[in-house]
């Protein structure tokens, strides 16, 4: 006669069944069929067949794809970087404002109410020759010309900056709200300045917060392609980009399927590392 446990058992595993599924359906299969597309080899005709191999992964050493793929990294390393330098300050801001913090953070998560490829639009319209700022500027007879603010580095970057800062502001909102204010009294009481109080109390154990938002921009702005493509145009092309072109003009969907295999497998490692930082086990 099965005992309890084995009963609990059997039912846990019923209930999961579901949840298996889905997985399997939604994430295990594509990532198998993704990694077969990109064993394939593509004829000069387009279509797609065998011989096996891995020459899709070896192209990906070509400095040209090297270069893409470090200047992905460096730009959504500073897109990174400077969210956490302007979502720490608004962060700490808000946990300090008493009854008007849900108004704060009701305007911090207002941009998410509007579709991202509409402000990107919005972008567009502002910093383009004829947009408003090079308006203002030319009619307060600051500039003779218009600047170039669009279609470079700088307005990609400013446009990951201002898509993604609100994933910093969130999650170190959510930890210096659990900050004990004990601890900063002691700290003051203990006759530290406020900027020590900073550095060396309040920084430290918002450690997690700057972890988690580090993850949850870092990794979107590795793979972004709509703000490189629209803000960058031509000039700027990073690895979103050769994946989506890779599916889309080129047609060499294995190559793209590399590609796309690679990214997730740096973001894995920086998932990883990021990790076992905290001493964390993955499972």
């Amino acid at each position: 006669m099965p005992s309890n446990s084995d009963a609990s058992s059997r039912l846990r595993r019923l209930f999961l069944a579901p949840s298996w599924l889905v997985l399997v359906s939604l994430m295990v299969a594509p990532l198998a069929i993704v990694l077969a597309y990109s064993l394939l080899t593509r004829s000069p005709y387009g279509s797609i067949g065998k011989p096996w191999s891995l020459d899709n992964y070896s192209r990906l050493a070509d400095p040209l794809y090297l270069a893409i793929f470090l200047r992905s990294v460096w730009i959504a390393a500073a897109a990174t970087l400077l969210c956490l330098l302007l979502g720490f300050p608004l962060a700490l801001f808000i946990s300090r404002s008493g009854e008007r913090k849900n108004l704060y953070l009701t305007l911090v998560i207002l941009p998410f109410w509007t579709s991202f490829l509409i402000r990107t639009y919005s972008w567009m319209f502002l910093l383009r020759d004829t947009g408003l700022i090079n308006s203002i500027l030319l009619r307060l007879g600051l500039i003779h010309q218009p600047l170039p603010l669009l279609y470079n580095y700088g307005a990609v970057l400013l446009g990951l900056v201002y898509g993604y800062l609100p994933f910093a502001v969130l999650p170190l909102y959510a930890t210096l709200e659990r900050l004990d204010p004990s601890l900063l009294e002691a700290s003051a009481d203990l006759g530290a300045r406020p900027w020590q109080t900073l550095l060396r109390v309040t920084l430290p154990l918002a450690a997690p917060g700057f972890l988690a938002a580090s993850v949850l921009i870092f990794i979107p702005c590795l793979g972004a392609y709509l703000t490189p493509d629209l803000l960058g145009g031509g000039k700027t092309v990073l690895i979103g980009n050769l994946i989506n072109n890779q599916f889309t003009t080129a047609r060499d969907w294995p190559f793209g399927s590399a590609a796309s295999l690679v990214l997730m497998a740096i973001v894995l490692i920086l998932l990883l590392l990021g990790l076992h930082r905290r001493g964390e086990a993955l499972l």
